[in-house]
């Protein structure tokens, strides 16, 4: 048995010791290092770049977009950002220039000793002065993508209800600080080929990006994912940006280029979560029924388009929470800015959206005089309910399990009573959230990209698992052996996976959208399915008996139970008779999916994994400081394939949301984050980490491998509602924005005593 284990990881001893790679360990024979000169304004034409003749450039190799062999783009949704600019910026940090020099040291001298010249032009830096089109950045309104989602007559659903309740939420940017910064190296093969060796999520988006950069065929780009020391959502698309970059140097010196960016260029330059403003108008009835919901969302995706299109996607049809609402429209937008384009981060949209609904269904509650639980649970989805985009829920719903779950370990009500009755100034207060993530692309996304993955067997018995899927901290490796092996019987020890290599492994797809275990993990189950079908009819062919009288188990071939052959030797029959037994596979969606693109209508996702957290904090009433105490989280995995990672991955992901609650604030001014440090970008370390109660729910997905659903999200995106309501409790003072810093506490408490924020509280 492999599945259900707390195996040993594939990559730990590794990691563990030190011996492990990454690519700034990584060096080669006459490479140099590359540097990026990047815009200082927001919005401006370029007028002239002046090299200070007193420094000595025959030690620089300098490049701009001339020297970009193929279209000077980076391929992604829209192609409208430019690998280098050519004659305008649209943000701060935009790159312009690329140097190579044989040291460091020489790079960042000579980028003292370049000025650059600009004409400032006016810049947008608000959602509301870009839909005002006050300064056009994106065609003809400044909106990267619009989104209607529309169920049953809302008109009609607001006309029966008893109350109405609106409400406003904003959410700012976060950086996903993964602990190693961006880097690529950009190696030149034969014959005008490239290689690029780096720290990324997705190898098969580089390879595209970088051959349209060269203008080269498929082939003579080969891309390798290097040890990747963490991604959440920020090595989806931008190490594009940066291999390209590398590759351009490469080609023009003819040598190798290693890129690496230091922590200030990289919390600057790199993509963040979507900062976004969300508007509730929902009707209920007396007794908590949802009778209607209009639900407004607009997105900043700074100057570029990346994935801001699928972002907003995502957050749009989760946007009315997990729950049962027959009358609803929603709205969505995201709109182009001059802040430095905004990109994945894990959730991908859901944790905005989340905060928002769950902050406003707290609101009904009180509105009503309800206990926030029960109002959910009268409105909480359920197998054979409809979602927003009318997708009826067949199977795998935990949510009645994972809502009990999570309040029974709390002891929620007991909590509620004990902390209505508080005196002096430190109060505690205790919330819940309730949620769900859809597992995989949107739509027909994994339909049309038929993701790829296969299986070997050698006829030294063991298996070779091929697949474009990456390992970024989340245990990949570890887990996809797990099922190959228990799928064909083996030893999890004798099943291997080969290092992500575009020339190499098929592509996969990304390694985003919670889609790894159950989308690729299901392809791998039905490679290693078919090689035992394989297996099966060669030995029965073998021993003149039937398939049925054979069986594959602890590394034996088995007829009627009694062993007959190794595994070993019934691969080597198969190889001597018909060559290589290797199986490849693509995904294909469960039967009877539908979805209209069009209309936003449909089944958005083939598994919803649900999720409830219930925390508790303590608020200093003097500096207004909060404290997360304790956070319960249970999810629906469907199947926890490696119990101890999932619960891992749940820890993880609740960590990231303390930060995005009460911590993590990216500080824009005129379109440049000024708290670009690790000094003043603070993010939650293991002093202000609270307990952490990871809870698996287990309901099995019948289309996952071996009932397993996507996990990585979920956690992400209900702990900063929790924690807000939390607060609520605590202190009687509800904060409509993330994240929740004490300045933001202190303005609520001024406002409703009727004080202004710089008088004191009390």
């Amino acid at each position: 048995m492999s599945v259900g284990q707390n195996v040993l990881r594939q990559e730990g001893r590794e990691k563990l010791t030190g011996e492990a790679k990454y690519v700034d360990d990584i060096t080669y024979p006459g490479m140099l290092y590359g540097k990026t000169i990047r815009s200082t304004v927001a919005h401006a034409l370029i007028k002239y770049i002046n090299f200070d003749p007193m420094f000595d450039w025959s030690r620089v190799v300098i490049a701009d977009y001339r020297d970009i062999p193929g279209r000077n783009v980076v391929v992604l949704i829209e192609d409208d950002q430019p690998l280098l600019a050519e004659s305008k910026v649209k943000h701060v940090e935009e790159p312009i220039l690329l140097l190579a020099a044989e040291d460091r040291e020489v790079l960042e001298e000579a980028a003292q000793h370049i000025q650059i010249e600009y004409e400032p032009l006016p810049a947008v830096f608000s959602m509301d002065d870009a839909l005002a089109r006050k300064q056009l950045l994106f065609k003809q309104d400044n909106i990267f993508k619009r989104i209607c989602i529309t169920k049953g007559d809302v008109l009609r659903g607001l006309s029966k209800s008893d109350r109405i309740i609106e409400g406003t939420y904003r959410v700012g940017p976060q950086e996903q600080l993964y602990i190693e910064p961006q880097g690529m190296i950009a190696i030149p093969g034969e014959d005008g080929a490239m290689i690029i060796e780096g720290s990324t999520q997705c190898p098969h988006y580089v390879h595209r990006a970088v051959k349209h950069i060269l203008d080269l065929p498929d082939e003579k780009v080969i891309v390798r994912q290097t040890v990747t020391g963490g991604g959440f959502g920020g090595k989806e698309e931008y190490p594009d940006m940066l291999a390209g970059h590398a590759a351009v140097l490469a080609r023009k010196t003819g040598r190798p280029v290693k890129m690496v960016y230091d922590r200030v260029e990289d919390l600057s330059a790199t993509t963040k979560r979507h900062p976004a403003r969300i508007h509730h108008r929902t009707g209920v009835t007396r007794d908590g029924r949802l009778m209607s919901m209009l639900i407004d969302i607009v997105m900043d995706g700074g100057a570029y388009c990346t994935l801001s299109p699928v972002v907003l996607s995502r957050g749009a049809i989760h946007a009315a929470g997990p729950y049962n609402c027959d009358n609803l429209r929603i709205e969505a937008k995201v709109v182009a800015t001059n802040h430095p384009p905004y990109g994945a981060f894990r959730g991908f949209g859901v944790p905005q959206v989340c905060f928002a609904i769950e902050q406003h269904m707290d609101q009904i509650a009180e509105s009503l005089g309800m206990d926030p639980l029960t109002l959910r649970q009268i409105n909480m989805l359920r197998q054979g309910d409809r979602t927003a985009t009318g997708q009826r829920l067949h199977y795998s719903v935990g949510s009645d399990q994972v809502l009990h779950a999570a309040v029974a370990r709390a002891n929620y009500h007991q909590l509620v009573r004990r902390y209505s009755r508080q005196t002096g100034t430190k109060r505690r207060g205790v919330g819940l959230s309730f949620f769900y993530h859809g597992a995989g692309f949107t739509g027909s996304g994994e339909l049309n990209m038929r993701s790829g993955a296969a299986v070997e067997l050698r006829v030294d018995g063991t298996a070779s698992i091929y697949t474009g899927t990456t390992e970024i901290g989340q245990g990949t490796r570890t887990i996809f052996c797990q099922i190959v092996a228990e799928e064909l019987g083996l030893p999890y020890e004798r099943v291997f996976i080969e290092n992500p290599d575009t020339s190499r492994v098929p592509d996969s797809g990304p390694t985003v959208a919670s889609r790894t275990c159950m989308i690729i993990g299901g392809v791998l189950q039905r490679c290693a399915s078919e090689l035992k079908q394989k297996l099966v009819a060669t030995a029965a062919e073998a021993i003149g008996v039937s398939v049925e009288a054979i069986k594959i188990e602890n590394e034996h071939v088995l007829c009627i139970d009694a062993p007959v052959m190794t595994l070993a030797d019934a691969v080597t029959t198969y190889v001597e008779r018909y060559g290589p037994l290797r199986v490849f596979q693509r995904y294909d969606p469960p039967p009877g999916m539908q979805w209209d693109e069009r209309e936003y209508r449909g089944d958005a996702y083939a598994a919803y994994a649900f999720g409830a957290d219930v925390a508790e904090v303590e608020v200093d009433l003097e500096t207004f400081e909060v404290k997360v105490l304790r956070v319960i989280s249970a999810a629906d995995v469907g199947r926890a394939i490696h119990p101890i990672l999932a619960e891992g991955q749940i820890e993880g992901g609740t960590l990231q949301a303390v930060g995005y609650a009460v911590m993590e604030e990216v500080v824009m001014q005129q379109g440049r984050m000024i708290n670009n440090r690790l000094t003043n970008y603070l993010i939650p370390t293991a002093v202000d980490a609270p307990e952490i109660h990871a809870i698996l729910v287990e309901s099995p997905y019948p289309f996952g491998p071996f009932g397993a659903k996507g996990i990585g999200e979920l956690p992400m995106d209900g702990g900063a509602p929790a924690i807000a309501s939390a607060i609520y409790q605590a202190t009687g003072l509800r904060v409509t924005e993330l994240p929740i810093t004490p300045e933001r506490l202190h303005q609520a408490a001024c406002q409703a005593a009727g004080q202004r924020p710089n008088q004191e509280f009390k």
